[in-house]
């Protein structure tokens, strides 16, 4: 460790509320957030048992979050969606990605937030980009159905795809770092 007088403990409370706060930008459900958080402290605790040092614990820290939260993501990406692409299904994304109108008005605030923010900064896309990314995320259309609905090489829609995402992220972050 860096600083080979502090202790494990004193790592945690000086590092945890940083990695919870990166966790929780990336990650919409706190439960997942805190179980993510969980699991990465275990492991320091586990590695600071080896006989290798760990030269920077912050830094170590963070890496392990990332990993354990890109696990996460393609956890979720193997479980099939409910209705497997039904149309009644498609519309409930948004639904599973949002906080809940019925976990009360802070909930609902937050996600007439979100909605919103995503529809302003859907609305400033290019009509191409913008169907491209509503059409994968949303309708759960495949890239090469798309080619052929639309006529479109799929690596045009991925690149139409990408620079939306692109967009997005760039005007939804500031919601995630900072409170609405």
């Amino acid at each position: 460790m860096t600083e080979p007088k502090t202790g494990i403990a004193e790592i945690v409370a000086r590092e945890r509320n940083r990695l919870f706060g990166f966790i929780r930008r990336r990650v919409p459900n706190p439960g997942d957030a805190e179980d993510i958080l969980q699991d990465v402290l275990y492991e320091f605790v586990r590695a600071c048992g080896l006989p290798e040092p760990i030269e920077q614990a912050g830094a170590w820290l963070m890496r392990v979050a990332r990993n354990r939260i890109i696990d996460r993501v393609r956890k979720k990406r193997e479980e099939p969606m409910p209705g497997d692409g039904d149309d009644e299904d498609a519309g409930d994304f948004l639904d599973r990605a949002l906080p809940a109108l019925e976990d009360g008005p802070e909930a609902a605030y937050t996600r007439a937030k979100l909605l919103d923010a995503m529809a302003a900064a859907l609305a400033e896309l290019p009509a191409n980009e913008r169907d491209v990314f509503i059409a994968h995320e949303l309708e759960g259309l495949s890239f090469k159905e798309l080619a052929a609905r639309d006529g479109v090489n799929v690596n045009t829609l991925l690149g139409w795809k990408r620079r939306a995402v692109l967009h997005l992220r760039a005007r939804l972050q500031p919601l995630y770092d900072e409170p609405i």
